[in-house]
C-alpha cells in the first residue's frame, strides 16, 4: 500500500472515530442541556413573579424546588377558562400561577414576540388584580449589544414594575416602550401605561411594545376574571 492511500485511509478511520465519538456526546449531552434551559425558564419565571433574585447564586435544585412549591403551570383556552390536559389544544395559552395555599397571588404569561433582529422571549408577571405588572424578564433575544439588547438588563426590566394595562377608565391599553423617558415623551395622564424606553434602540422598543399588545390582548379574558375577583382562588378559575 503506497504512503498516500495510507495517509487516506488513517485520514478516513480518524474522521469516523471522531464523528461517532461527537455523535456519543453529543446525546449523551442532550439530558443536561435540556435541564439547564428548563432550569433557565424556570429561574426567569421565577424572576418575573418577584420570587427570585437575579443576584442569588444559581443553584439548579434551589430553583426546581421553589418553583413546584410556588407554581402552578396550567394552560387557558381563549375564553380565560382553564382547561384540563386531557382537553388541551395547541392554540391554549400557558399560564403559571403564583399561589400560597389556594390563594392564588400573581400570574405569570410568556412573552414572544418578534424583535428587531429576531425573537424576544421573556415573561411578565401581573399581581392578581389583572391590572398591575409585577415583573419582567427576558432570557433570549438577538438584539444589538449596547443598544436593543439592554432590553436583557436589570435597569430596563425594572422599569416595568407598578405598570398597569387599563386606562384611567378601565380600558385595555397595554404597555408600551416610550422613544425616550416617560416624564417626557409620555401625557400624564398615560404615564403609567409605559416604560422608559432605549437610547438609540427605538425600533426595539417598537417591536415590543406590539408585541406585548397583541400577546396581552390574548390574555385579556382571563385579565378580566382577576379584575372581577374571579381568580382569587385556582378554582375560580375552572
Amino acid at each position: 500500500m503506497s504512503n498516500a492511500l495510507k495517509s487516506l485511509s488513517f485520514a478516513i478511520i480518524m474522521g469516523i472515530v471522531c464523528s461517532l465519538l461527537l455523535t456519543t456526546a453529543s446525546t449523551g449531552l442532550r439530558r443536561y442541556q435540556q435541564r439547564n434551559i428548563r432550569i433557565d425558564r424556570q429561574k426567569n419565571i421565577l424572576q418575573a413573579a418577584g420570587l427570585w433574585d437575579d443576584s442569588q447564586p444559581t443553584v439548579a435544585g434551589d430553583i426546581e424546588n421553589l418553583f413546584d412549591e410556588s407554581l402552578q403551570t396550567l394552560f387557558l383556552d381563549q375564553t380565560g377558562r382553564i382547561v384540563s390536559e386531557t382537553d388541551r389544544k395547541p392554540e391554549d395559552l400557558p399560564i403559571w400561577l403564583y399561589t400560597e395555599g389556594d390563594l392564588v397571588k400573581a400570574y405569570v404569561v410568556p412573552i414572544d414576540t418578534t424583535g428587531l433582529w429576531g425573537e424576544i422571549h421573556g415573561y411578565l408577571a401581573f399581581e392578581a388584580d389583572g391590572v398591575t405588572v409585577r415583573g419582567f424578564t427576558v432570557f433570549k433575544h438577538s438584539e444589538t449589544p449596547g443598544l436593543g439588547g439592554e432590553i436583557e438588563k436589570r435597569w430596563f426590566q425594572k422599569n416595568f414594575v407598578g405598570k398597569k394595562v387599563v386606562n384611567a377608565e378601565g380600558d385595555f391599553v397595554s404597555i408600551g416602550v416610550a422613544k425616550g423617558v416617560v416624564e417626557k415623551m409620555v401625557p400624564e395622564e398615560k404615564q403609567e401605561n409605559y416604560v422608559d424606553g432605549i437610547s438609540g434602540a427605538t425600533l426595539t422598543g417598537k417591536y415590543l411594545t406590539e408585541g406585548l399588545a397583541d400577546i396581552l390582548r390574548d390574555y385579556e379574558p382571563v385579565a378580566i376574571k382577576f379584575r372581577r375577583n374571579q381568580c382569587g382562588k385556582v378554582t375560580l378559575c375552572q
